[in-house]
């Protein structure tokens, strides 16, 4: 917090940057790329926000310029996000104002023959606000970022392991692409929780879309063969390929007490004669 003695250029310094708000967007609207319309709105709002946090901070204490910074970081990072923009463009915007507000600084910080003292407080605690910003807006971006990701995988996550209903009895439960831990702890949630939900007697798990079966693959489709089972579904698993019953007899898995097919016709032909 600045003391009494240096309220007066300070506060000078801070109204000389608030005065010049306008002058320094258009400054940097020089400096920037050309965006469109809507974009270009959102980034006025920024740049008028920002200009005004820097202002403030040269005759406030940094907890509050802090506060400041911290909701308007989070306001900048959620227009990134949703239009879809890079972290470096709000970073840009930091960098550059503190180039031209740094350079008012200097120009009124010698009008008022301060001290190299009290240059160095001012503009050390600018800095400060300034390093304040980048790191809010780096650490709210990595959050909202990885939070839309995490949602996108788990939306493809349940969407990669559907169960259709061919029947009143009989469901297929398809499978395509790699498994690995976590999507086999979703199959096997997937595959009990609609066949109990569905109602379903007979369950055919597909794997034809899958390209390799390991220890580790095989092991949880058996558990979740052997969970269906107790839940009163039967299953068949089907798209079997030569080279992965290949592979699972070199592994040494044992498909005895399991119904395998080679195809999905296969295995539908077999419960529809069941029953329909």
């Amino acid at each position: 917090m600045i003391n009494q003695v240096d309220f007066n250029y300070a506060k000078a310094i801070s109204d000389k940057i608030m005065d010049k708000k306008q002058e320094l967007i258009v400054q940097k609207n020089n400096l920037s790329s050309n965006q469109p319309a809507n974009i270009e709105s959102q980034l006025h709002i920024w740049r008028e926000d920002i200009i005004e946090i820097y202002a403030k901070s040269i005759n406030s204490d940094l907890d509050t310029s802090f506060q400041l910074l911290k909701e308007w970081g989070a306001e900048a990072v959620d227009t990134l996000v949703n239009f879809n923009l890079p972290l470096e463009i709000a970073l840009d915007e930091v960098r550059d104002y503190r180039n031209l507000i740094g350079q008012i600084i200097k120009d009124e910080a010698s009008g008022f023959n301060l001290s190299i003292d009290q240059f160095y407080n001012l503009i050390s605690d600018f800095d400060a606000v300034v390093d304040r910003a980048v790191h809010w807006l780096s650490i709210s971006y990595s959050r909202r970022f990885y939070t839309r990701i995490n949602a996108a995988e788990a939306t493809a996550l349940e969407l990669s392991i559907p169960v259709i209903k061919i029947s009143n009895q009989i469901g297929v439960l398809p499978l395509i692409g790699d498994i690995d831990t976590q999507r086999a702890q979703e199959l096997m949630d997937k595959a009990l929780s609609k066949g109990s939900e569905l109602g379903l007697e007979y369950m055919v798990i597909d794997l034809s879309g899958v390209p390799i079966i390991d220890t580790m693959v095989a092991d949880r489709i058996f558990k979740v063969v052997e969970a269906l089972s107790l839940i009163g579904v039967e299953t068949i698993l089907s798209g079997i390929r030569p080279e992965i019953a290949q592979t699972m007899t070199h592994l040494g898995i044992n498909t005895s007490t399991i119904t395998v097919t080679s195809s999905l016709h296969i295995a539908l032909e077999q419960f529809l004669n069941i029953k329909i």
